[in-house]
């Protein structure tokens, strides 16, 4: 089957209403409508089904599966998206059934991930996942995974052919592994020098859409693609800012967070992810104007507990506070703002946050800096939070007070003692 270019494909959305899940229910299906509008498919029908349990060779029950075979051929669908991780028998079952491509939420995932991603590394790590996926799932795929054209859950990992054979798939990730344990290294080294130089890390991390990008854009001055979409950034990207005091920090993002997201993917991204174990803050942005806000956040706290940097600080970002219309109501478990990114106001507010919530970890200092030792000063003002520096007449030097990392190797220069508990 194959597609012109500018043709969008007709898209039936399926989905099962277990017990237990009525509540995400509703909003897990408007999130796969959003999915599968952000690669252009043309939604013409759902269908869902209240059940107990899932059955085992179609997912769904065998009167809803003959209802989906005929509301297909009625709106003449070219894909079946199901809200939920399909066995290999329920694919090709179905498929059968209905004589339409069937997709399911993990792969169309992956196929937004192999869409978006540009740089050399996030394209190795989205094919690692996809043939992760794929492995397990080749035998009996039939035309479920035949398709040559450029539609929706075809867009393969790489140059590799989804019927290529199991050996040939192990000998590709072995590659791609071997590829991807040189870039981490790299990053390693990167990371090691940082520390080495007392650089402070702060980290985005939030929910697809939430609004990091256009965050880092306005913090940063970066050129980073803004776009009302799932996933619409995917690269992992690191920039220098300065907060009000002067002190310069580094300010990375990381890859959006959402239900489910495939064991695959977090794995794949687990290397760009260990730059949350380096952060000294996590910047955890919410998109406050949504109506799973509250979801949104344990999501991806749970996240950050299964990456086990749940002992870092956070800041909770509750960002789009200008398209919010319903009540909110603020997780009080960590500090908090409430922002637009859109508001510069708003931005110098959150920069003066970022800066109080790393004086919590720091150590209060106050010293003496000849003025022939400019050097010194300089160095002080990048990599400190300066709060006080002026000319002492009677001592003939610069009096500089303020906050230093712990374990930053100005502490013995700057004489630092612990700040006064309140």
């Amino acid at each position: 089957m194959t597609f012109t270019k500018n043709k969008k494909e007709r898209v039936i959305l399926v989905g099962c209403q277990f017990n237990g899940n009525e509540a995400s229910f509703e909003q897990s299906m408007k999130e796969l409508d959003g999915l599968v509008r952000s690669v252009d498919g043309d939604i013409v029908a759902s269908l869902t089904q209240n059940r107990d349990k899932v059955e085992p060779s179609t997912y769904l029950g065998a009167g809803k599966v003959a209802e989906l075979a005929l509301l297909a051929e009625e709106v003449e669908a070219d894909l079946i998206v199901f809200n939920d991780e399909l066995t290999t028998g329920q694919v090709r079952n179905v498929n059968r059934e209905t004589g339409v491509t069937v997709v399911d939420r993990t792969q169309l995932i992956l196929d937004i991930f192999a869409k978006r991603a540009n740089s050399r590394e996030g394209k190795l790590q989205v094919e690692l996942a996809q043939l992760s996926y794929l492995l397990p799932r080749l035998a009996g795929q039939g035309l479920a995974l035949s398709r040559q054209g450029g539609g929706i859950g075809s867009k393969g990992p790489g140059e590799t052919q989804l019927e290529t054979d199991r050996r040939h798939i192990k000998r590709r990730m072995t590659d791609i592994e071997r590829q991807l344990k040189t870039v981490v290294e790299h990053r390693k080294r990167y990371r090691e020098r940082r520390q080495q130089n007392n650089i402070i890390q702060v980290a985005l991390v939030g929910y697809t859409n939430a609004g990091k990008s256009t965050l880092l854009n306005r913090l940063t001055e970066a050129d980073i693609l803004e776009q009302d979409m799932l996933f619409a950034t995917l690269d992992p990207t690191t920039r220098q800012f300065r907060l009000p005091s002067g002190l310069g920090v580094v300010l990375s993002d990381t890859v959006g967070f959402i239900r489910d997201l495939p064991t695959s993917l977090i794995a794949a991204f687990r290397s760009t992810l260990e730059e949350l174990a380096e952060a000294d803050l996590i910047l955890h942005v919410v998109d406050s104007s949504h109506q799973e806000y509250e979801q949104h956040q344990h999501t991806v706290q749970e996240l950050i507990n299964e990456l086990k940097v749940d002992h870092i600080p956070q800041l909770i970002i509750y960002n789009k506070e200008e398209k919010r219309t319903g009540a909110f109501y603020p997780d009080h478990s960590y500090p908090s703002v409430e922002m637009s990114a859109y508001k510069p106001e708003d931005i110098t507010l959150l920069t003066e946050q970022i800066e109080r919530e790393l004086i919590k970890q720091m150590l209060e200092y106050q010293v003496q800096v000849e003025p022939s030792d400019g050097k010194l000063l300089s160095t002080i003002k990048t990599n400190t939070i300066v709060k006080n520096l002026e000319w002492d007449e009677d001592k003939n030097s610069y009096s500089v007070s303020g906050y230093v990392m712990a374990d930053s190797p100005l502490v013995s220069v700057l004489r630092a003692e612990e700040p006064e508990q309140e």
